[in-house]
């Protein structure tokens, strides 16, 4: 085995280990606070601070507020997929069909896009730290599942992405 494999085979491993055992608790109550944070935020000191902004960047806001919900809500459908298999409620070939609806790919506009410099600080933290938690959170799906994120195309979905979500959560906590 040359040394490069055995890298590769020691970082799946290390993936591997972080998600189905008890340190994954921190990155889910990362990623579960992240997504209350933004919530919270958006729903309460986000939308006056959305009201002070000029045209151009309360479009921008609106479409990163959008992003940055659906980023957030992959990033939780994947967490709670993985605490699913690591409490043993879902076998791990269950939860490698169930992820493959999982998109961890949501992108977020360039700080050089019109409007984003008038964004409120606390919004813009909130994107940064999504998009960090979504690399992170990727890496390790790679890592551990291999091939990369499965994409849907968009003329296959049937549905919504809401509800895709939804059926997602719902099999992630049924028990049967």
């Amino acid at each position: 085995m040359n040394e490069l494999s055995k890298e590769s085979t020691n970082t799946v491993k290390l993936a591997e280990r972080r998600v189905f055992s008890q340190s994954f608790r921190p990155l889910y109550n990362e990623g579960m606070g992240l997504v209350e944070q933004a919530a919270e935020y958006l729903d309460g000191k986000g939308r006056a601070e959305a009201k002070k902004l000029s045209r151009v960047a309360a479009t921008l806001y609106a479409a990163e507020s959008m992003r940055l919900t659906t980023r957030l809500m992959q990033i939780a459908s994947w967490l709670l997929l993985q605490r699913a298999a690591n409490s043993g409620e879902m076998t791990r070939d269950q939860v490698a069909s169930e992820k493959s609806k999982v998109r961890l790919d949501t992108v977020s506009a360039h700080e050089d896009a019109a409007g984003w410099s008038e964004l409120p600080e606390d919004f813009v933290d909130l994107v940064k730290r999504s998009l960090r938690l979504q690399s992170l959170v990727r890496r390790m799906d790679e890592e551990i599942y291999g091939g990369g994120i499965v994409k849907l195309p968009v003329e296959g979905r049937r549905g919504n992405p809401v509800s895709d979500q939804i059926s997602l959560l719902n099999h992630a906590f049924a028990r049967g």
